[in-house]
């Protein structure tokens, strides 16, 4: 029966609310993040209460929008965790790792909403532009790129722009989500680096963050192929990725995808001050 179906959901995740947009459901979507108007602008309407993220939850919040359903993601803190299951709502916890996974939290939210078939089609399309992303590229050489979705430490991206970078004819540089020394990278000869720093939309220094790490010696940084992608196309695991599946394919092999949106690229890398002392 309809009635058993949640109307009023709090989004603690923006990969959540990204879905439930793209499956015609986001007027069910009561409450969200600030950081849910990053990727879903039709959320800062003012209509929906503003709530803490999946990290910071707060169980008074959520109780005073009277949602039915909580979504928000894990790993998180264990006293977001206590805070969520305080509020007494029913709780789906999301934990992608792989573009699979990804498929199936579409999936899973589709059917809670009684929206399955939208959820299938959502998935055949993206699958869909994966295979043609995929086979343009399958013939073309494939360069080592490093991505990284934090600086300070560095942590690697994870699994699923992993598998987007692959897609996009590249070689993923170290283990997705791992936290490897600017050493080991730049051991590795990276032909491109990406920066899609969490929270930091297209605002990440390239030119410091390459100076201080002394990889501008590095293939990338000798040809110019340094880039920010903005963080909501990389690190939202939700149809937008397709989103920043055109960033990376521009910026792995330019001469065949053109520039799109979110984004953005240095070609002139200052030396780093190990550079310039051997000089």
């Amino acid at each position: 029966m309809a009635d058993d179906f949640p109307r009023r959901i709090a989004c603690l995740q923006p990969s959540a609310t990204v879905i439930l947009d793209a499956i015609g459901a986001l007027d069910r979507v009561v409450a969200c993040t600030k950081y849910c108007a990053d990727v879903v602008p039709a959320v800062a309407d003012g209509s929906r209460t503003i709530l803490a993220d999946s990290w910071t939850a707060n169980a008074d919040q959520i109780s005073a929008s009277n949602p039915d359903l909580v979504i928000a993601a894990v790993p998180y803190r264990e006293q977001s965790v206590s805070e969520i299951l305080k509020s007494g709502t029913r709780f789906l916890g999301l934990a992608p790792k792989t573009l699979a996974d990804i498929y199936t939290d579409i999936a899973t939210i589709a059917g809670i909403v009684n929206q399955s078939n939208r959820g299938a089609q959502i998935i055949a399309q993206m699958q869909s532009r994966l295979e043609q992303v995929r086979a343009r590229t399958t013939n073309l050489p494939r360069p080592m790129v490093f991505c990284e979705e934090w600086g300070k430490p560095i942590i690697a991206s994870q699994s699923w722009v992993a598998e987007l970078i692959e897609t996009a004819g590249g070689q993923f540089v170290s283990k997705p989500g791992a936290h490897p020394t600017a050493e080991e990278i730049k051991a590795q000869s990276p032909e491109v680096l990406i920066a899609a720093w969490c929270g930091a939309g297209d605002r990440v220094p390239l030119e410091k963050i390459v100076g201080d790490r002394a990889w501008d010696q590095t293939p990338a940084a000798r040809n110019g192929r340094v880039f920010c992608i903005s963080d909501e196309l990389l690190n939202t695991p939700a149809p937008t990725l397709l989103h920043g599946l055109d960033a990376l394919a521009h910026a792995i092999h330019p001469e065949f995808f053109p520039r799109t949106k979110g984004i953005r690229q240095i070609t002139a890398v200052p030396a780093s001050p190990v550079s310039n002392a051997v000089r």
